[in-house]
């Protein structure tokens, strides 16, 4: 029995055979640093947004400086969007230096950093270091993970590391890590109970039922803690989360209808479902990975199914598309998948055209090539604002365009001008950045065009430039400064 014993222990790889470290960290930094270079270039050329990356940089700075954590945007509690209470964790470098960077380059350093667990994963299963390296390279591949990365910001990039190293420890049968990780994973968005009941369906369907009734069980009470109490607490209102009534408003006003309708009334989803649409998105996700998918990688697919259908069933096109952060966790869901169906033959070298073929997918689908287009669309915009940017006091009430919003969010009130929104108590505000000639996401030039010629009929000290951007503040405000 001892013989046996340590024969068994000595088949267990160390943490060395697992994970390459010298080699595999200098290339996650190396493409960390890419990314975030992207990211912060794609700032710079102010392409980015007020939603996401204004809205969450004015919260967590808010909530470094002590601040009550409403968004001026929004209205809302900094808890009250998806109960991400991580961003109180990432609120503290901003207490030494409030910079939207911290936002971009940990980003960054989420996606590339994936990798690791990912390998792990890779070594766990059996794979040779080649075929390690093969699935780090379909995870840096993927069109979505390049795309989230310069779609602004969302707190949910943060934990993908965590996701793939769920599945590492629960497959290593360490539940406390394992559980650790998953609540880690519910810190970042409400919408990720998805995923960790997924988990919990894929763990029954391979009979481990303590583990998933610990997974189903903990999405459950999220859920319920944040429909229940925390949403209502903070909102001052009983319709649950803002989510059921504004993707899946065919079903129902809160999440408890929307429940009760999916199950006893299927017909609203036949006569609203977007088929075709449906169908392109499902081709999206799986396209790039399908090759390295066997049987074996069903069981992890389909802890995927619960995100999957969420996602077709909304209203929201966003949802079904690479470009933004809905579908992230199906990617790392994608290559786990794949490296089941690698190691089913990791003995026999995967075919070189499978890699070029995700390498082709990544081409297409992925958008390195809006550099050197659509990203250029404001570069004789950027010397001006930067210009009317020093004019601006920081603790002035700020109504600018959109796009300038993750420059100038280190302020308790900046919002934008929308269309449908008449500002009529625009008087609430101490200062007019605007650029009617582009007015950005959600404005348009007549709307910005009323707002400037108001402040002109009543005295405000105003400055135009040549590309179209004028800054308009109060008599009061510039005085006082």
């Amino acid at each position: 029995m001892g013989l046996s014993l340590a024969s068994k222990f000595r088949s267990r790889p160390s943490f060395e055979e697992l994970f390459p470290a010298r080699k595999l960290i200098m290339i996650c930094v190396i493409i960390a640093l890419l990314f975030w270079m992207f990211s912060g270039l794609r700032h710079s050329l102010l392409q980015s947004n007020a939603y996401d990356l204004g809205l969450f940089d004015q919260w967590i700075w808010l909530a470094s400086r002590g601040l009550p954590q409403y968004s001026s945007m929004e209205g809302s509690h900094l808890l009250a969007d998806h109960g991400a209470w991580l961003l109180y964790i990432a609120a503290i470098p901003y207490c030494f230096n409030s910079s939207v960077q911290w936002l971009l380059a940990s980003q960054a350093i989420a996606l590339s950093f994936t990798a690791i667990p990912i390998w792990c994963v890779g070594r766990q299963a059996g794979l040779p270091n080649k075929h390690c390296w093969l699935v780090c390279t379909l995870w840096w591949l993927q069109p979505v993970v390049l795309n989230v990365n310069l779609f602004d910001f969302h707190p949910e990039v943060w934990v993908m590391p965590a996701l793939a190293a769920s599945y590492w420890f629960c497959r290593s049968n360490r539940p406390w890590v394992w559980f650790v990780l998953l609540v880690v994973l519910l810190g970042a968005r409400d919408g990720l109970v998805l995923v960790v009941g997924g988990i919990g369906f894929e763990l029954a369907l391979r009979r481990k039922w303590t583990w998933s009734c610990a997974a189903i069980g903990l999405s459950l009470m999220w859920l319920c803690f944040l429909n229940k109490f925390l949403y209502p607490l903070l909102t001052g209102s009983n319709t649950g989360p803002k989510a059921a009534a504004g993707l899946f408003s065919y079903l129902g006003d809160t999440l408890d209808e929307v429940i009760v309708n999916l199950v006893t009334n299927p017909s609203l989803v036949f006569e609203n479902l977007d088929w075709i649409g449906g169908f392109i998105y499902l081709v999206l996700i799986s396209v790039s990975l399908s090759p390295f998918w066997r049987q074996s990688s069903l069981p992890v697919l389909l802890g995927g199914l619960p995100l999957v259908v969420v996602n077709l069933l909304s209203e929201e096109s966003p949802q079904r598309t690479l470009i933004h952060h809905y579908s992230l966790p199906l990617a790392v869901i994608g290559v786990i998948a794949a490296i089941d169906g690698i190691a089913v033959n990791r003995r026999k070298n995967i075919p070189f055209r499978s890699l070029v073929w995700s390498a082709l997918c990544w081409a297409v689908l992925s958008k390195p090539w809006f550099f050197t287009g659509p990203y250029l669309e404001r570069l004789e915009v950027r010397q001006p604002f930067n210009q009317a940017m020093l004019s601006i006091p920081t603790e002035g009430r700020l109504l600018t365009t959109s796009y300038f919003i993750p420059h100038l969010s280190h302020r308790k009130v900046v919002d934008f001008p929308r269309v449908g929104t008449k500002f009529k108590d625009y008087s609430a505000f101490d200062i007019f950045l605007l650029n009617p000639e582009d007015p950005g996401w959600g404005s348009s030039s007549q709307v910005q065009k009323d707002l400037l010629l108001k402040a002109n009929e009543e005295g405000w000290l105003c400055k135009q430039w040549p590309v179209g951007i004028e800054l308009c503040e109060k008599v009061s405000i510039n005085e006082t400064n």
